[in-house]
């Protein structure tokens, strides 16, 4: 299996460097974190000895087996000698390879029978805007400008890499999932959207109380459509010096153009967006403004930006605000039926036996922040007695710990 990985490597590199109409979301994955440079993956691909030992996982004794592989020792570059020796091997060994790596598929498509497409193995792989790597490259190009790296000061960059939470981990309702499938649907049919004239799509607002599943629906989808995230309180990027506030505003879309494929999640939106007053001062409507000026000149199908804005205080929010989003998606408290998924998934990976129908019944009004709450509680409550296995008794205990909350906070 170490030669097959050996030429497989091989043969992508030479077949990319051969090709210019191939591109970097062709090469595999795991195979294109391994070409990242400072300033991205450079053409041509250079196969040396340590990226074969982190690719194959040794070395030694290889080269001997394959004799239309060529090795150089002082640059320690491995190169093959014979492209047509190769591919003839590899059609014998590799087939399954060949089907998920979209560099191979494109130059085996009509090769020998083999029944390979290029098209379905691009669709099975993730695109270079998923890299950890790809992203780095990009703000470490982008800080270079200092006015640049002053903006990307004001939000947080995450790849899907580094997104902990799974989407399949989020609880949702049929309808918010029909939105997000709309949207996952626009952004793979990016350029269609165009040529029918379809341009101002992919902004969506979020209202709901707090704990109810905004920031991390966010987040997950980050992950699910395999784009960078920039995310933005605009309570930290509101200024106490008059019109700093909207250059603040107008920085921020900057960085999500710069950044793009992405998506732009700005979180406490209604901290701006407030319902304009004629007794405010002019600094505040202007910001206002240019938050509406900055929705309206960007959108998914030219910027390749998403827009999530989400509020706990939807009622606050100026009445131009809500025309600018293509749909309101709402986050409520949730359902027995949802309290009682969320319970599940939260338990897991819990040791102990439960009784969730119950747990779901009892805890009316809770919020999923809170419903893990409560698990937490629970299970902090097992191991101080010595105990990895939590009872029914620990999460009841746990949920009335969390009512007693809702009391204290009722009473101030």
């Amino acid at each position: 299996m170490s030669e097959v990985k050996l030429v497989e490597l091989l043969l992508t590199a030479e077949i990319y460097n051969r090709f210019n109409e191939l591109s970097e979301d062709d090469i595999p994955k795991e195979m294109r974190k391994l070409f990242y440079g400072k300033s991205g993956i450079s053409r041509p691909l250079p196969v040396k000895q340590d990226i074969v030992l982190k690719y194959v996982g040794k070395f030694d004794n290889l080269i001997k087996k394959l004799p239309f592989i060529d090795f150089n020792t002082f640059t320690k570059q491995l190169k093959l000698t014979s492209l047509e020796i190769a591919t003839k091997w590899f059609a014998q060994r590799g087939v399954e390879l060949i089907q998920n790596n979209p560099v191979l598929a494109y130059y085996y498509e009509n090769y020998d029978s083999l029944g390979v497409s290029y098209q379905e193995a691009k669709k099975r792989n993730k695109p270079k805007y998923s890299d950890r790597e790809w992203l780095k490259s990009i703000i470490a190009e982008l800080e270079k400008d200092e006015e640049t790296a002053e903006m990307l000061g004001l939000v947080r960059v995450f790849s899907p890499e580094d997104i902990k939470i799974e989407f399949s981990d989020v609880v949702l309702d049929e309808e918010q999932l029909e939105e997000i499938r709309k949207i996952e649907v626009a952004i793979e049919e990016r350029e269609f959207l165009r040529q029918v004239g379809l341009i101002d799509i992919g902004k969506l607002l979020f209202i709901g109380p707090p704990g109810t599943g905004k920031t991390t629906t966010a987040r997950a989808l980050s992950k699910r459509f395999n784009l960078p995230l920039v995310e933005v309180k605009l309570s930290m990027i509101t200024s106490q010096y008059l019109g700093e506030t909207s250059k603040n505003i107008e920085k921020v879309f900057e960085i999500a153009r710069k950044l793009n494929p992405c998506i732009l999640f700005i979180d406490e939106f209604d901290y701006v967006a407030k319902t304009r007053t004629s007794d405010e001062h002019a600094a505040v409507k202007r910001a206002v403004n240019t938050l509406l000026k900055s929705i309206d000149e960007i959108n998914l199908v030219d910027d390749g930006v998403v827009l999530i804005a989400a509020t706990n205080h939807p009622s606050l929010l100026d009445p131009a605000v809500w025309r600018r989003f293509d749909k309101i998606v709402e986050f409520p408290e949730p359902t027995e039926l949802i309290r009682k998924r969320i319970f599940e998934l939260s338990l897991f990976r819990v040791p102990g036996k439960f009784n969730i129908d119950e747990l779901a019944k009892i805890t009316d009004g809770f919020t999923g922040a809170e419903i893990k709450l409560v698990v937490r509680e629970a299970v902090l409550k097992a191991l101080a007695r010595g105990d990895k296995e939590v009872t029914q008794d620990d999460l009841i205990e746990a949920i009335e710990g969390v009512k007693h909350r809702f009391r204290l906070r009722a009473s101030y």
